[in-house]
């Protein structure tokens, strides 16, 4: 009988695939049995497989040491590799907070973007792949030291306050700074809508930030202040951090005329209401230039003696008073000027509204301004016979350049 082609040929294969299944049980288990050559030889492979299951020659080192105490808030933290590249390093406090740096370029470092804070225990975890992917892995932890000396910085606006278009964010400091630029680092300041904002310092012991045109109404300005643990000055260190919010309402800038003895209320742009006035008499007149509203009284006493002007007058009850600089130029109510509004100036400085003794009466123009009138709002004072008023005397920085408050 003629064979069937196809039987046995299928027969051939089923045999041939049994036979390639226990060779390759043979050399399993050769394999798993370390090798058929163990005598002597190049020792090529020898304990070694595809080098896997070796030991990571990468060389993970953190400083300071493990365990260190009195760390140095800057400079002290870094973290390098050798043989290797650093994948991951992640630098902790006690609460869990995490410290922003960087790898550096081909892995060999990774370095803090900013300082530590004071007194604070951190750990750390680095890892680190060699040339063949096998990790190595570091940790420690170590303490920073604890100052003696402290700075802190007092700021206006306050948090979650809304104040106008001039206001910019001053903070003094009560020690002076002789390291400037760690100090401003340790300051972010954000906007939305964003908008660039720069810093500039008045003195060792002040520094001011501000946009290069009035705030725009509906800004939402935060301030970051990460002071803890700055190095202001050789060994004084800030004790500081802390988060401050605040919104910029409507647009509100104020034209005095000392020629004319008028004040001209805008709002966005627009007059809303001209008010007479009186400012400074000859020898005791106005500033000049742009003048930030820094404070609200509904009452204050006025005394010559404070400002150098000796014993020329004293008023205990002087009514809707706002603080333009520090020198002590107010913009206030005057219930005794007589018919000097509108007509001439009669003051010692300071720009003049009819008011009434008391402040009771809510319809006169001082009273109507201080009602309409919020801390940061503008009040620009022209043609007076005096010099534009200082840039640090009150928040009045809007009498530079922008190019020159960014030097």
């Amino acid at each position: 009988m003629r064979p069937v082609a196809g039987a046995s040929t299928r027969g051939r294969r089923g045999r041939g695939g049994l036979a390639l299944i226990a060779g390759a049980l043979v050399l399993s288990l050769a394999a798993c049995g370390g090798g058929g050559d163990s005598g002597a030889g190049s020792g090529e492979g020898k304990g070694k497989g595809d080098g896997k299951d070796a030991q990571s020659t990468a060389a993970v080192s953190i400083a300071p040491k493990a365990g260190a105490t009195g760390v140095d808030t800057s400079g002290a933290l870094k973290v390098g590799v050798a043989q290797g590249k650093l994948t991951e390093v992640t630098v902790k406090d006690e609460k869990g907070t995490k410290v922003q740096g960087a790898i550096g370029a081909g892995g060999a470092s990774w370095t803090p973007s900013t300082h530590l804070a004071a007194g604070t225990k951190y750990t750390v975890h680095a890892v680190a792949e060699d040339s063949a992917g096998r990790r190595a892995a570091e940790d420690s932890t170590f303490t920073t030291l604890t100052p003696k000396n402290t700075f802190m910085g007092y700021f206006t606006p306050e948090d979650g306050a809304t104040v106008g278009v001039g206001m910019p964010f001053s903070i003094r400091f009560t020690r002076g700074i002789t390291h400037p630029g760690d100090v401003e680092k340790a300051i972010r300041v954000k906007t939305e809508p964003a908008v660039e904002v720069e810093g500039h310092w008045f003195g060792n012991d002040r520094l001011d930030f501000r946009p290069e045109k009035y705030w725009k109404p509906g800004t939402k300005v935060t301030v970051d202040l990460d002071l803890d643990g700055v190095e202001g000055r050789d060994g004084v260190y800030g004790k500081q951090r802390k988060t401050v919010k605040f919104t910029i309402g409507r647009n509100q800038v104020s034209i005095v005329d000392a020629a004319k003895h008028t004040m001209k209320v805008t709002q966005d742009g627009k007059v809303v209401k001209t008010i007479p006035v009186t400012t400074g008499k000859p020898g005791y007149d106005t500033w000049n230039g742009q003048m930030v509203m820094s404070e609200k009284l509904t009452v204050t006493r006025m005394n010559g003696e404070t400002v150098g002007y000796g014993g020329e007058y004293d008023i205990k009850d002087v009514p809707h008073a706002i603080r333009l600089t520090t020198s002590g130029t107010f913009l206030h109510g005057n219930y005794w000027g007589g018919g000097a509004f509108g007509n001439y100036n009669a003051s010692h400085g300071c720009v003049g509204l009819r008011d009434v003794r008391g402040g009771y009466d809510s319809s006169v123009p001082a009273a109507w301004f201080f009602n309409h009138s919020i801390v940061g709002d503008v009040v620009v004072v022209k043609n007076s016979h005096d010099r534009t008023v200082a840039p640090d005397n009150g928040l009045n920085g809007w009498n530079m350049s922008w190019a020159e408050w960014k030097k």
